[in-house]
């Protein structure tokens, strides 16, 4: 079928209006739906999969604390504690546990850094310290290898990414959310530099405001109305492992993997830090914005030069049903897991837990992270477009700061100071050369 038959065999809704569009029904989106309809706003959230069928769904479930830039600190410490009474607020199990963080050290480059980043979180208000290898050994005493010490945030816990992003999405639901699956975005419609409604292969939906919170693919939903958001996107693999006796509850960082054990006895790994980064046009556009950042990250990221650039420019060109298409080719497409990524992690957790034995893996999946150029969000109003809000750039932490972000978007869509200065995520940032020091996020 192509994009033309999909689209037209679609429109199947009646145009209709709301107060609020939301684009995507990722965590941020779905936060920030129910936010609103808590306040009685007319809310449509319009998503071209399902709920949490990308990122929110593949991401590994850390609400972390620790290691974030000192700006967005307080962000993710606000976003934190509405995690801690959500499952009781919207009356579903999300799988809430507060077992603590900690990212181990090597070298005392390693502990001298921590140390540093410590300091400031300190005084931001975050109980974070810096362990000895013997303090990190009463931590989780089933700990090997060479590591020499650790950083340590005891109230970072972790959650069940789709689990609670599905019971979000159903909160919102039983508060009035028209929540629209299935329903591809095509265009945007303005009048006088204000938003006027949200075009979908389902139909026409009237507003004057949309939040475009559409994770990997904001930069090209904003792109229909001639706003320039900055964005890379980076493959992330992930593993789960068969049930093992609980070692801990803390999740844990090295270079080489990343891990936490669930409920249920198994883990969820991933390559330290690493991942796949593939170029297309998007990337292109913005390499300047990003150089400086990817060089300090090069040695962890594989970058894949080739199909996925073809490809864009091909549907870039005059004709290509693509440009009236823009995202039907995007549905249900399953980003391919690194298996190298995946052996080389099961490895590493076998020799940092020897107690597990030889844990097998049982699955593997992988998902489109949006980041930033200097990896915090980007959450505001778009500069000369009334009523087109974006909320993206969550860098890998969508999960953690999703209520957060839930909240304080609605505040301001709502035009009430929120709750959380958001004048560090102004998208204008870039251009006015005051991004966030990314020498600050460990």
């Amino acid at each position: 079928m192509n994009y033309k038959q999909r689209s037209e065999d679609a429109m199947t809704t009646n145009d209709s209006k709301a107060d609020v569009v939301i684009i995507g029904a990722g965590i941020v989106g779905c936060c920030i739906a129910y936010y609103l309809a808590r306040r009685g706003v007319n809310v449509v959230v319009v998503e071209k999969g399902e709920v949490a069928s990308e990122q929110s769904s593949r991401a590994w479930g850390w609400v972390r604390q620790q290691g974030r830039n000192p700006r967005e600190i307080p962000l993710v410490m606000f976003a934190k504690q509405l995690w801690t009474g959500l499952s009781d607020e919207i009356g579903a199990d999300v799988e809430w546990i507060e077992g603590g963080s900690l990212k181990l050290a090597y070298t005392d480059d390693d502990l001298s850094e921590f140390e540093a980043w410590a300091r400031e979180a300190r005084d931001l208000g975050l109980d974070t310290t810096v362990l000895s290898r013997e303090a990190v050994k009463r931590e989780i005493p089933d700990l090997s290898g060479p590591f020499i010490g650790g950083i340590f945030t005891p109230d970072d816990g972790q959650t069940e990414p789709r689990r609670a992003t599905e019971a979000v999405a159903n909160a919102a639901r039983e508060n009035g959310v028209s929540l629209r699956t299935r329903h591809t975005v095509e265009g945007l419609e303005m009048e006088n530099g204000a938003i006027k409604a949200v075009v979908t292969d389902n139909g026409r939906i009237e507003t004057d405001k949309v939040v475009c919170a559409a994770g990997a693919w904001t930069g090209k939903v904003a792109r229909m109305i001639g706003v320039h958001v900055p964005q890379r996107v980076v493959k992330g693999t992930v593993a789960c492992t068969q049930p093992a006796p609980i070692v801990s509850y803390c999740t844990v960082m090295t270079p080489e993997v990343t891990f936490r054990q669930k409920r249920d006895g198994t883990f969820y790994i991933s390559h330290g830090t690493h991942s796949d980064y593939y170029i297309d046009l998007e990337a292109l556009r913005d390499m300047g914005l990003f150089m400086r950042n990817f060089l300090r990250i090069r040695k962890r990221t594989k970058v894949h030069l080739g199909k996925d650039l073809a490809r864009d420019i091909m549907r870039s060109l005059p004709g290509s049903p693509a440009r009236t298409y823009p995202f039907a080719h995007t549905v249900d497409v399953e980003p391919k897991p690194n298996t190298d990524f995946v052996d080389r992690s099961i490895r590493h957790l076998r020799r940092l837990l020897p107690s597990v034995g030889r844990l097998e893996v049982q699955r593997t999946w992988a998902g489109r992270i949006d980041a930033s150029p200097d990896a915090t969000p980007i959450l505001g109003e778009a500069p000369g477009m009334k009523g087109f809000y974006i909320a993206t750039g969550m860098s890998g932490h969508g999960i953690a700061m999703g209520p957060g972000v839930g909240l304080v978007m609605s505040q301001l869509v709502m035009g009430e100071t929120p709750s959380i200065d958001l004048h560090p995520f102004r998208l204008s940032r870039f251009k006015e050369k005051d991004p966030a020091d990314w020498r600050k996020t460990l």
